[in-house]
């Protein structure tokens, strides 16, 4: 279902759109016609109820025809996730069910302007008042800030607490007074979906809507939402790699030179050869990150390895394809530079690679710890 939607209706608007930095009303709408925004919800509050592989899987095809679309419901899913594992009986109910028809869309927020890979270095703080919470403070790179309905988002709750994640809590805050879209950031690619600033003056949530109902839980509640990240941009990465290498493969065997196809000529069968193995490669590491996800095991090392292999894969590949397409590569005319404009995100989003490659490494010195 998911490989039609896509053929039939994303590829073939796709490139206007994003040549604009036009929003995709007209696919979001059928998205959530056929249930996507509800695609890894529990069937109890009416989703689909698939397990990570499948939703990995699903990612990786909508990625196929334009990465930009995972973004609109990527954050979505993540805050599904978060209330799914960490609400109250109360906040499940509540949302969920909205959530899976798409008439709740969640935004995702921890990132600051002085607060990026450093989480426990966020300002925003939100106050107790009587039954409710008072937050005020900047946020930034949120991903459907304009257009969501709620905001999933990071604060410090006890800005004394030692360390400092203890004092962190999270909020599902509904868009209203005192939540204001400071700014659309502008973008190098990943275009389509907005990219915003958040403005927090003197807004007021309701305690009910504090992510359990208890104080301080916010960082282990985000990171495990994270994690559901990395293995979405894991599958993003492959699903632009793999539309990199269609469109490679493909023009390298229309186009003549020196008599023949190029792809007849060995130096661009080397870039072919090292694209698709590189691509499987990523697949099978994203698969297997889900798929230990799926059994409810740790997963920040195979999700780091498959979030980090995928994003940096998925650059190279875009890369090796423009030099396939030479010229023409670098021309709005043909979708490659798009992908090579795309690509460089996936290797922030998340979590850089260099902060995967932490995360990695630390977990490797646990589980080989010298006796």
């Amino acid at each position: 279902m998911v490989r039609t939607f896509v053929e039939k209706e994303i590829m073939p608007v796709q490139h206007d759109l994003e040549q604009a930095d036009e929003y995709p009303e007209s696919i979001v709408r059928q998205m959530k016609e056929l249930g996507l925004f509800g695609l890894a919800i529990p069937e109890a509050f009416g989703g689909g109820g698939v397990d990570f592989k499948t939703y990995a899987l699903c990612i990786e095809e909508i990625c196929r025809g334009w990465m930009s679309i995972a973004g609109v419901i990527n954050t979505h899913f993540i805050a599904a996730y978060m209330i799914d594992q960490y609400g109250n009986d109360e906040q499940k109910q509540r949302y969920l069910p909205r959530m899976a028809t798409g008439e709740y869309h969640f935004a995702y927020s921890m990132s600051e302007p002085g607060a990026g890979s450093d989480v426990q270095a966020i300002r925003t703080r939100a106050k107790k008042d009587g039954d409710d919470y008072v937050i005020n403070g900047e946020k930034m790179w949120v991903t459907n800030g304009q257009r969501s309905t709620h905001v999933a988002v990071l604060v410090k709750t006890d800005p004394d607490a030692t360390p400092a994640h203890r004092g962190m809590s999270c909020f599902l805050a509904a868009k209203g007074d005192g939540l204001v879209v400071s700014k659309k950031i502008p973008k190098l690619g990943y275009k389509g979906v907005e990219t915003t600033a958040l403005s927090f003056e003197e807004y007021r949530v309701a305690a009910a809507d504090l992510l359990g109902g208890v104080e301080g839980q916010g960082f282990k509640q985000m990171m495990s939402g994270v994690e559901v990240g990395r293995i979405n941009v894991a599958a993003r990465g492959v699903g632009v790699a793999r539309r990199a290498f269609e469109e490679a493969i493909k023009y390298s065997q229309e186009r003549q030179s020196m008599g023949k196809p190029i792809a007849q000529h060995q130096a661009i069968q080397f870039y072919l050869a090292n694209m698709f193995t590189k691509i499987e490669a990523a697949h099978l590491l994203t698969m297997a990150a889900a798929e230990k996800k799926d059994r409810g095991e740790r997963v920040d090392l195979e999700a780091g390895m498959a979030k980090l292999f995928a994003s940096e894969t998925c650059f190279e590949v875009a890369t090796d394809a423009m030099r396939v397409f030479g010229g023409y590569g670098y021309s709005k005319e043909y979708p490659v530079e798009q992908l090579y404009r795309d690509a460089p995100l996936l290797m922030i989003g998340e979590g850089t690679s260099e902060i995967q490659r932490m995360i990695i490494a630390r977990r490797l010195l646990e589980l080989y710890k010298n006796k």
